[in-house]
């Protein structure tokens, strides 16, 4: 079992330290405190323990220290920034382990961007040694990348070369799209196991400067003086308290999620409770209430629900998401964000949600809305039954009112990977709707919601559960492996960015490189890492 929850005075492996408007993010694996048993992680290599910590810290930079504006990840170690994902970890870890793994590392990288993009902090590494790797992909992740030049250290992505696969973390992509390396430069330092030194790694763009030994540390700091600048902020964060929940043996309970198991069937009922009582709409009221705001607490919770079924429960193939609430008040809560987005704890708020959100999109489960006259599909909670695969809607009038209510939100507040509303992404052949459905009439019953194409199949009460129930039977007797690759192939429409290419075309690839022989064969590279046996390769091309 495997928990997602951690907090700063629970590190292992990462020391935060605040200075006014800076932040120290510094890494000090500790090699024998890991996951599982088998490996230690030597010189600065991560697990997945180590990568939740890193997670946690740029999410508490974030809510518990808005007054940051640059962050500095770097090393206690000396002469190594990082080594990347322990290779005997990977080599001893099952297939589904791997690729839930490096969908983890490469979401925390995206949220290292979000944070830059969005609410302006600048990350700055500072590599003190080399970095290879996973421990270049997190550096190539920061807006800046400084490399001491002490005649040894260096930037590598050796996995080609030296493992059989690919970097695992976005680092290709990142290559050539945010640090526009040139495809044939690109190419070569993808294939070279010991990587670039300082002058050719700054010549190639690799780097952005090097600094002798002597002058590291202090022009680090000149860097971040020059970013900071004399204006200081006071502006006070918000305590992000450990998530309390009762666990059954089939049955996870929050305050406003409730995970349900049916191991059997192999899927899950997710059901998210809209807010219970009336939430403030002063920003003074929020900024008191703090974590426990309903937005805040209700998507941490479904972010720790989802993270827990993708790596504790691989036979869970089907989700089916569930509302309950009162629409009015949670869309309420739609007007007090929409209009306050601009303060800083909304919007890290609404980002926040955008995050788990998308977490959900590129969750390797299916996902099925099912909408019932106590749902609570409106707002925010609608991007649930827009981000699923289907969804039902019961067509019963005379059994209560059964409706789904759009709001601001869903114009663009929590865009997708590629950059759209779910909306959008959704009516590409007819944007057209997109009018109507934002019009005067914002909400709809289920003829109307079926009618404009907000939902995939409306059923009356006497058809209602058999075709929920054959409906669920259907989907979990599939190949999971053919479900995985079509819904990656079918969820993200549109344009293609950054993170579309990350996760898609690399979650695709390494998926299929991880089970491959040349890979993880008995004579795999990956396999026979540290070893005096050396890999073998079939040559023929797939």
């Amino acid at each position: 079992m495997i928990n997602f929850q951690t907090s700063p005075d629970r590190y292992h492996h990462w020391k935060l330290q605040i200075d006014g408007p800076v932040a120290t993010l510094s890494m000090d694996v500790q090699e024998d405190e890991t996951l599982a048993e088998g490996y230690k992680l030597k010189l600065n290599s991560y697990d997945l323990g180590v990568d939740i910590e890193l997670a946690d810290a740029v999410q508490r930079v974030r809510f518990e220290h808005p007054a940051v504006t640059a962050v500095v990840i770097t090393s206690l170690k000396p002469r190594i920034f990082c080594a990347g994902a322990n290779i005997y970890m990977l080599g001893t870890s099952s297939h589904a382990f791997k690729v839930n793994f490096c969908k983890f590392t490469n979401e925390t990288r995206c949220a290292i961007e979000d944070d830059s993009r969005h609410s302006g902090r600048r990350y700055l590494a500072a590599l003190n040694g080399t970095a290879s790797g996973g421990g270049y992909e997190l550096a190539i992740a920061c807006d800046e990348i400084y490399l001491v030049e002490d005649g040894s250290s260096a930037v590598s992505l050796p996995e080609v070369p030296l493992l059989g696969v690919l970097p695992g973390t976005g680092g290709l992509t990142r290559l050539v799209d945010k640090r526009k390396i040139r495809r044939d430069r690109a190419d070569v330092f993808s294939t070279l196991a010991e990587g670039l030194k300082g002058k050719r790694a700054k010549e190639w763009g690799l780097i952005d400067d090097s600094f002798p030994t002597s002058k590291f540390q202090e022009s680090i700091k000149n860097r971040v003086a020059e970013i900071v600048g004399a204006e200081q902020s006071d502006v006070t964060g918000i305590k992000l308290n450990q998530l309390e929940f009762e666990a059954g043996d089939s049955s996870r309970e929050y305050k406003y999620v409730k995970l349900k198991l049916n191991r059997e069937q192999r899927y899950a009922n997710l059901i998210i409770q809209g807010p219970q009582t009336k939430q403030p709409s002063t920003l003074a009221e929020i900024q008191e209430l703090g974590d426990a705001y309903w937005p805040l607490q209700a998507y941490r919770e479904l972010d720790d629900a989802l993270l827990y079924l993708r790596v504790n429960e691989p036979l869970i193939g089907l989700i089916c998401l569930r509302t309950e609430g009162d629409a009015e008040r949670l869309l309420a809560i739609d007007q007090t964000l929409a209009a306050n987005r601009d303060h800083w704890l909304i919007r890290e708020i609404l980002l926040h949600m955008a995050r788990v959100l998308r977490r959900l999109d590129l969750t390797a489960k299916s996902f099925f809305a099912i909408v019932e006259p106590e749902s609570c599909f409106a707002g925010n909670l609608l991007e649930l039954l827009l981000a699923s695969d289907r969804s039902y809607m019961l067509n019963a009038p005379e059994s209560g009112e059964t409706s789904i209510t759009v709001s601001d939100l869903n114009a663009g507040a929590l865009p997708m990977s590629n950059g759209l509303t779910r909306l959008e992404s959704r009516f590409l052949a007819e944007p057209d709707k997109l009018e109507k459905i934002f019009g005067e009439k914002k909400t709809f019953d289920t003829e109307e919601a079926n009618r404009v194409g907000l939902v995939t199949f409306a059923p009356d009460d006497l058809d209602w559960e058999d075709e929920i129930r054959v409906a669920i039977e259907e989907r979990t007797s599939l190949s999971p492996d053919a479900l995985t690759g079509m819904e990656a192939s079918l969820r993200f429409a549109g344009p293609e960015t950054m993170d579309t290419k990350i996760f898609g075309r690399l979650t695709a690839w390494q998926n299929w490189i991880f089970q491959r022989p040349n890979a993880v064969g008995e004579k795999g590279a990956l396999t026979n890492y540290g070893k005096p046996t050396q890999a073998q390769f079939d040559y023929k091309r797939t």
